[in-house]
């Protein structure tokens, strides 16, 4: 069975930075790509950065330039570094699988608040 953890969120002031990390379990996943996404408390979720196999990457326009996206094949691991943090990156962070997208973990709560 297929299971994604979270963690590394917390409360942080505008302008600073948190380091996530989202490890699978219950198999080997350096083949597919590894995606985190965010949901806003009253919004939908929304895609945020994307990496592949090869660490090709791919941000949304809101966090370009401001989050880094790398993965750790060993040990089943994608990161999200968050720098310039802004309180409207305030959401629940969580991974994804492009091979098992229906699986979603607890996800990480980021609070960016002053």
């Amino acid at each position: 069975q297929v299971q994604l953890v979270e963690s590394g969120g917390g409360l942080v002031q505008p302008g600073g930075s948190l380091r996530l990390s989202c490890t699978a379990s219950g198999g080997f996943f350096g083949s597919t790509t590894m995606d985190w996404y965010r949901q806003a408390p009253g919004k939908e979720r929304e895609f945020v950065a994307m990496i592949t196999r090869t660490s090709w990457t791919n941000y949304s326009d809101s966090v370009k330039g401001r989050f880094t996206i790398s993965r750790d094949n060993a040990k089943n691991t994608v990161y999200l570094q968050m720098n310039s943090l802004k309180p409207e990156d305030t959401a629940v962070y969580y991974c994804n699988l492009r091979s098992y997208p229906d699986v979603w973990g607890q996800g990480t709560q980021v609070t960016v608040s002053s």
